[in-house]
């Protein structure tokens, strides 16, 4: 039987790479729906390809448009548009499998009602559990969603675990985990080095093709810093129990620590079909299209420490899970507000890590308790890290 499956964010590099593997696999997989922003050339073609039933277009003026394409064509297709349709689209009874690939605070709520809807969620949002941690994870325990981690670190992890793993490590006698970083494209920068970068050299990762925000967030070690928080709700462990290591060949996915010295690691090309395919088929294991890993041509794997003082956005994302409460979400919505700053060319790359640590100093944390709760304080952050921003010009 085919599994149903929604593709959020279809557009986006996680999506491609998505519509990639299920390709590969028409026997296992049907695309029900697909859903974007705006970028409905590329979406179109999705729709040739994969003939999903419904499509969603968030921005009102590109679904009219890709409407009057398919019409003209003669293809029936069901055009939505808005927030709102993508939180329907995540909960219908006929589909099994929702691919949570849509970037940053936008894509919470959809990811959010997918869980509560008991759905297989495969999320590569990583800002889902950053924001709203406790109510996404009550979410799954309360719903009986099957949650798969789509992060190349955090799918390392989950396969590094034991299989039977409860979100207790002192049960399975795990140490701590190792969430491996490439360093970006400033990898050994100093501080002052950093000064006068520029959006077009931090969007210029070396090793993953990623969109302009993420990149970012890889450049500053944020993306590293969000991944840690995403671990402590995902794993179980708390901040000290979570370690950072660069590792410019991102070979070493990351890596389990155990009390009686094993460690465990996922290893494989940095190519996001692996994660993906291991998520759509788990526990099986299907073809991803990506090469297999020859070891003898990798030659030397190389680990350094995180330098904080050059990149303090990690540090300020260990303080903000140690705070604990809506402390995450200020920090990402902060982050967002930030990095946006910075490739529009308002602030310089130094100042990312200013705003968001003035954020985080000005709102205090609070308990969260359901999405509006979180909502509420992402909108506070944001504008006060808008005030900042503005300040500065």
């Amino acid at each position: 039987m085919q599994q149903r499956v929604v593709v959020l964010g279809s557009t986006g590099s996680i999506g491609q790479s998505t519509l990639d593997v299920i390709g590969r696999h028409p026997e296992r997989y049907r695309v029900h729906a697909l859903a974007a922003l705006r970028q409905i050339d590329l979406l179109e073609a999705q729709i040739d390809r994969f003939n999903p039933e419904v499509v969603v277009v968030v921005d009102a003026a590109a679904a009219t448009e890709l409407k009057a394409r398919l019409v003209n064509r003669g293809c029936a297709v069901d055009v939505q548009t808005g927030a709102d349709a993508l939180v329907k689209l995540a909960q219908r009874p006929e589909v099994h499998t929702v691919m949570a690939a849509i970037v940053g605070a936008a894509g919470l709520p959809s990811a959010l009602a997918a869980a509560e809807a008991g759905k297989r969620v495969l999320l590569a949002n990583k800002e889902a559990l950053v924001m709203a941690g406790p109510v996404f994870m009550d979410a799954v325990r309360r719903s009986g969603a099957v949650l798969l981690p789509i992060d190349s670190e955090h799918n390392a992890i989950f396969q590094s675990l034991p299989a039977n793993y409860q979100v207790n490590p002192e049960v399975h006698g795990i140490s701590h985990i190792v969430l491996t970083a490439s360093g970006g494209p400033f990898r050994g920068y100093k501080r002052e080095q950093l000064a006068n970068v520029t959006p077009e050299q931090a969007v210029s990762h070396p090793k993953w093709s990623m969109g302009p925000k993420i990149s970012v967030d890889s450049a500053s070690l944020m993306n590293k810093g969000l991944e840690v928080i995403e671990a402590h709700f995902l794993f179980g462990l708390p901040a000290e129990q979570i370690k950072v290591v660069v590792h410019p060949q991102s070979t070493i996915h990351s890596l389990v620590q155990y009390v009686d010295g094993s460690v465990l690691a996922e290893l494989g090309e940095p190519d996001m079909r692996t994660p993906i395919a291991h998520a759509l088929a788990w526990p099986e294991r299907i073809q991803s299209g990506v090469s297999l890993l020859d070891l003898v041509a990798c030659g030397q794997f190389d680990f350094a420490a995180p330098d904080l003082e050059a990149f303090p956005c990690l540090s300020l994302a260990y303080e903000a899970l140690q705070r604990g409460g809506s402390a995450p979400a200020v920090l990402n919505a902060a982050n967002e507000v930030a990095v946006a700053a910075f490739l529009d060319q308002k602030i310089a790359f130094l100042e990312i890590p200013e705003v968001i640590r003035q954020t985080l100093s000005q709102i205090p944390a609070t308990p969260l308790t359901d999405l509006d709760s979180v909502l509420r304080v992402d909108a506070r952050a944001r504008s006060y890290a808008q005030s900042l921003v503005e300040s500065r010009q």
